[in-house]
């Protein structure tokens, strides 16, 4: 296989985070944020200048993304840093329903040609995912200390029933349950805050994901066990009565799931998302219904 280009490599990545936020939200609010996402980040990767992202009308991934051959000059490792920012902060602060799902999805619609290529980029999208497993739950539980914040309008976010953004005005109007609106906050000024601040936020972890996970009996209960008490692979091998092979099949489904992560090198626990769907297994057991998360 021919070597790949800078161009082509981020272009599929943009592409492929597009598809994904668009999916979540819009096609024109994916590509406004994104296209200022990569506007603002120019202050650090000046060679981003080569990258428009065009806003306008409905568009798929190879219409909205457009880079100039100029930038495979770049070094690939300055490629790489920029790509992980823009990864960071669209999963974490930008399409937040994307949630637990968004960098697994990313790598399934980049492909694994891509994700290969990220290798001499120095982009690792599985620990960059673990990390922001690690922020989610920090953040989670420094929300749940917090009393919550009130704006300067008066409104908690749990007021906040939807919202719709504004293509002409940039901005996202928010709206109670009454259809009432409560601000609007404006698009440009929210994302360069971000940027200067990637490591900061309250998001919490997404409650209402939509994506139906097809976990078998015998994965179930290697959840369970897990979400009990501390268990090597041996024994898990042996409780489940299943070979090496299935076992090391089953643990990788549930790491693309997302239902657990690797809290070190050779360790896997279960994620916030993992606890919550054994929680909600158990609970449409009892209501004889498919459980969705």
């Amino acid at each position: 296989m021919a070597e790949m280009t800078n161009s082509y490599v981020l272009g599929q990545i943009l592409c492929a985070i597009y598809h994904v936020a668009s999916r979540r939200t819009t096609r024109s609010f994916a590509a406004k944020v994104i296209g200022s996402i990569v506007k603002n980040l120019q202050t650090q990767y000046d060679f981003l200048k080569y990258v428009t992202i065009n806003d306008k009308g409905v568009l798929d991934e190879k219409e909205a993304v457009a880079i100039s051959p100029d930038i495979n000059t770049i070094d690939k490792q300055r490629i790489g840093k920029s790509i992980e920012a823009i990864v960071r902060i669209v999963y974490m602060d930008i399409i937040g329903k994307a949630g637990l799902f968004f960098i697994s999805e990313i790598k399934r619609q980049a492909g694994e040609d891509i994700i290969s290529a990220l290798v001499e980029y120095n982009v690792d999208l599985a620990s960059l995912q673990v990390e922001q497993h690690h922020i989610y739950r920090s953040r989670e539980a420094k929300r749940r200390r917090k009393k919550d914040d009130v704006s300067l309008l008066g409104y908690t976010w749990k007021n906040v029933s939807s919202w719709k953004y504004d293509p002409n005005k940039k901005t996202c109007i928010l709206y109670d349950d009454n259809g009432k609106i409560l601000d609007n906050l404006h698009l440009e000024n929210i994302i360069e805050n971000y940027v200067k601040n990637l490591s900061e936020g309250t998001e919490e972890i997404p409650e209402d994901l939509k994506e139906k996970i097809d976990v078998t009996d015998k994965e179930y209960e290697l959840l369970k066990m897990l979400n009990t008490r501390d268990m090597d692979s041996e024994s898990a091998i042996n409780l489940l009565h299943i070979d090496k092979e299935n076992f090391e099949q089953m643990v990788k489904k549930l790491l693309d799931f997302e239902l657990l992560q690797y809290s070190s090198f050779n360790v896997v626990e279960l994620t916030e998302l993992g606890i919550s769907y054994i929680q909600k297994r158990e609970e449409s057991q009892e209501m004889g219904e498919n459980v969705k998360i």
